[in-house]
């Protein structure tokens, strides 16, 4: 069970006061459509964030209980890995890699000397370390000989008493931190007895109040409503867990602890009904009222001023101090669970928080699973080989204490923003986005001066563009974007429109996102701008709107000669060029010519077959329903005709059909491409840039999933460029080949398998310049343009040509990413098909 919560988004009990009464709906609003209005037709997919500007995010709530519950199994989002777990290679991360990880510690019986002594001399001894332990306080050991100047002299002592604390302890902290939440456990569920003798006195230790010292330091300033939340802060005491004896004083909290059965015995006694668990939580929480009666307060006939009359008319008097100590029912239904759930034990929120600053320092990231914290150390004895690279681990990342603070701070503020829109908004939360924005917008155009001056006088150009994601600035802006899409929903155009012009002024922050911006830009001052701003001395309509088309036909000349602008937003930007330049009535000789470039359809073809369909067989006790729905969910099956008749899939079938022809090809879905990017620029991935290379063990840079990835190495990205387009693919190939095949070195993306005379025929076969296009757009998104690329990769040995094919059977329809891929393709010049999978027979088997 401890597993099954992993990756999942964790609500804090509402007593922590954490989440600051932000609640998300549980079905949120859509806050994009792809429609022919053209004032949202802007608001596409962004470099950094896949798909709508505002991407969608499932928060699923695990309830506080350890017991059996009954509830639903919850829909478990795929976690997205750490930068560091990105940039490393695919390793085990089952219970069979753990096992190897401590056969291999196993093995030596010398006595450990530390950490490093386990990890490096390859000793261990059972019952004092394990995985999870080392590798968090090599998180912990690594920041603080790197950047332990980021932590002041109350967290400097908590890590003090971390070290001291025995390794039954530390192992039950580290197992209840992973699982990413504050909730109450009840200490008799926790099952780690392989590993912790004595649970209860483990959880003891880490119940303990522990002395801090008084600090020194100043307090730290944010800008207006972005204060840590209350109760994340360390005070004068600190405990590395709480007590439930202590710290449990509500019912609704009490009530998370019982599993179903306890709850169906309370629920029985309070006399409330429900069909499930959820229902008879609601049904207690309805019951419960702070009212008293006489059912739930003690009376004591004493000598009293109060006095009152009995049921047979006699005088009685009730103790007013035992008035004034009357219980409720909330009470009494209090000190029952409590009595029933046992001890309880939750990470206390300084500490919790404090740690998880020293992960985000380590992994420079806000998110880590289970896998993430492992996998480092899972990949020095995986014995693989890794390219040579400079390994460097700057603690310049955060300048000081007080940037990491203001950044932290950002990204609570980002977080409310973010589930603000995501859920149902209104009025109301667009005022609350808006006010948000009100309260970062002077310390962002601050950032920005101070960003500038950096780059003139401290940087290399490019250099600090990786540094810069871990800025305050890099969270403010993307809060500055989100205000504009507030206000471009409220109709405030003119503040939409000096906002992105402000966006589009700097060139440090989000620049995956300028293309977006110019589109928005230039769609604000054709269709808004004239009756806001009308220019000065104009006074006909007709000619104020050409002031402002002209100005719109400025700023997508502008995009179009944007560096940073990706090549995905060309498109959009040259059709708005075409259609204002017609409707300005521009000579022929001055208007623009993107007939080399323009967007065109992929040609349609139909690859017949034989398609086979499985009935199954009703089984017992199964409606016919269930039966059609097993049909729908498979995938269609096909015969491979030129494979003696053998079962396949819709797309190795398409590609005998191609092979018939005489074509060559491979069913890799983006295989292919992700292959020649990393042999046509291994040399550019692993050259030297600050801070990307935190690890020995890591198979790219820690950006090159990010927007800071191309800008940081422009000037060599663009000089290969042109080498392929000039025809030197080949040879590059050959000299990776030749000095990595032996070792396979682990590369992103170069899967071995390929053989080299495929690869050197296809390069010979692909354009130069279309190459090169398809090398640019990976390294300007490569995370984003990992999906989408057609299924097919095909070329023709005789015509000296390449060809991408997109299989779609009956009733499958293109995605975005696909239509985007498509774009890329068909502009740059490359030849793509739709190939259409149609049965010409089919053919009916039975299946039980």
């Amino acid at each position: 069970m401890h597993n099954a919560m992993l990756g999942r988004k964790i609500q804090h009990p509402a007593s922590t006061k954490f989440n600051d009464d932000e609640h998300t709906p549980a079905k949120r609003q859509k806050t994009f459509q792809s429609t022919d209005n053209e004032e949202d037709e802007s608001y596409g997919l962004s470099g950094d964030e896949k798909g709508a500007v505002f991407p969608r995010k499932i928060k699923n709530q695990v309830p506080a209980s350890n017991g059996d519950s009954k509830l639903e199994p919850l829909e478990q989002p795929p976690a997205r890995p750490t930068d560091l777990e990105s940039a490393s290679p695919a390793v085990k991360t089952d219970k069979e890699a753990m096992a190897e990880y401590e056969a291999m510690r196993a093995a030596s019986q010398a006595e450990s000397s530390g950490l490093q002594g386990r990890l490096e001399k390859q000793s261990w001894v059972r019952g004092k370390s394990c995985i999870y332990v080392d590798a968090f306080n090599l998180a912990l050991d690594t920041v603080l000989q790197d950047e332990g100047h980021l932590f002041s002299e109350k967290e400097v002592e908590v890590f003090k008493q971390w070290r001291q604390l025995e390794y039954e302890a530390q192992y039950l902290y580290v197992r209840l931190f992973l699982r990413k939440t504050s909730a109450w456990h009840r200490v008799d569920k926790l099952k780690y007895f392989s590993d912790i003798a004595d649970i209860p006195g483990a959880a003891s230790v880490l119940q303990t109040s522990r002395p801090l010292p008084e600090s020194s330091e100043a307090e730290q300033s944010n800008p207006k409503g972005l204060e840590p939340p209350e109760g994340t802060t360390l005070e004068d005491n600190f405990m590395f867990a709480d007590a439930s004896e202590n710290s449990i004083d509500t019912l609704e909290e009490a009530m998370s602890l019982l599993n179903l059965e306890e709850l169906k015995s309370i629920s029985k006694e309070a006399k409330v009904q429900g069909k499930n668990k959820k229902d008879l939580l609601k049904a207690l929480q309805r019951m419960s009222q702070k009212q008293s009666g006489l059912a739930w307060v003690g009376l004591k006939r004493s000598n009293s001023s109060i006095s009152g009359v009995s049921d047979s008319g006699n005088n009685t008097e009730v103790d007013i101090d035992d008035v004034s100590k009357e219980v409720n029912r909330d009470d009494h239904f209090l000190r029952k669970i409590m009595a029933i759930v046992g001890s309880c034990i939750r990470l206390s929120l300084p500490t919790l928080k404090l740690f998880e600053r020293v992960h985000l320092v380590f992994y420079r990231s806000t998110e880590w699973t289970e896998k993430s914290l492992t996998t480092i150390i899972l990949a020095r004895i995986s014995r693989r080989n890794f390219p040579e690279y400079l390994v460097c681990r700057f603690g310049n990342i955060f300048g000081s204490r007080s940037e990491l603070l203001e950044f932290e701070a950002a990204l609570r503020s980002q977080l409310r923003v973010d589930n603000i829109l995501e859920g149902f908004t209104n009025k109301d939360s667009f005022d609350t986005v808006l006010e948000i924005y009100d309260e970062v917008y002077p310390r962002w155009q601050v950032l920005l001066e101070e960003e500038q001056r950096k780059e003139d006088r401290v940087h290399e150009i490019g250099e600090g563009t990786y540094l810069r994601r871990f800025s305050p600035a890099w969270v403010y802006t993307r809060i500055v974007h989100k205000g504009m899409y507030v206000f471009g929903r409220l109709k405030m155009h003119e503040r939409e429109h000096s906002v992105v012009s402000e966006l589009l002024n700097q060139h440090f922050f989000h620049a995956a996102r300028r293309g977006a911006w110019y589109t928005r830009k230039a769609l604000l001052e054709e269709n808004y701008m004239f009756a806001i701003l009308p220019p000065p001395n104009i006074t006909n309509v007709e000619q104020q709107k050409k002031h402002w088309k002209r100005i719109s036909l400025r700023t997508c000349e502008a995009g179009l000669q944007d560096k940073d602008c990706h090549v995905m937003y060309h498109y959009d930007l040259q059709k708005r060029i075409k259609k204002l330049e017609k409707q300005l009535k521009v000579p022929m000789r001055e208007q623009h010519d993107f007939v080399h470039v323009l967007l065109t359809k992929p040609s349609e073809v139909t690859c017949e077959g034989i398609q086979i369909k499985k009935e199954y067989l009703p089984r017992r006790r199964s409606s016919a329903p269930v039966t059609e729905e097993r049909q729908r969910s498979t995938k269609t099956i096909w015969v491979d005709e030129l494979e003696d008749g053998a079962e396949c899939s819709v797309e190795e079938m398409c590609l005998s059909w191609y092979r018939s022809k005489g074509m060559k090809g491979y069913h890799a879905e983006g295989g292919i491409v992700r292959t020649l990017f990393a042999y046509l620029l291994y040399d550019i991935l692993f050259v030297y840039i600050p801070n990307v290379f935190q690890t020995a063990y890591q198979t790219c840079p820690l950006d090159l999933h990010t927007d800071a990835f191309f800008p940081s190495r422009a000037s060599e990205i663009n000089h290969r460029l042109v080498e392929i387009g000039n025809g030197a693919a080949e040879r590059l190939i050959r000299e990776v080949y030749n000095r990595e095949r032996e070792k396979k070195t682990c590369i992103i993306g170069l899967n071995w398998d390929f053989e080299l005379d495929d690869l050197l025929e296809i390069v010979g076969c692909f354009d130069g310049t279309a190459l090169a296009t398809i090398c640019k757009v990976m390294a300007q998104e490569y995370r984003v343009r990992g999906g989408g690329i057609p299924d097919l990769f095909l070329w023709d040995p005789v015509k000296k040509e390449v060809l991408f094919s997109e299989v779609k059977s009956e009733n499958d329809r293109l995605s975005d990413t696909q239509r985007l891929w498509i774009h890329v393709l068909t502009g740059a010049g490359i030849r793509v098909e739709l190939c259409h999978a149609v049965a010409r027979e089919v053919r009916v088997v039975q299946v039980d």
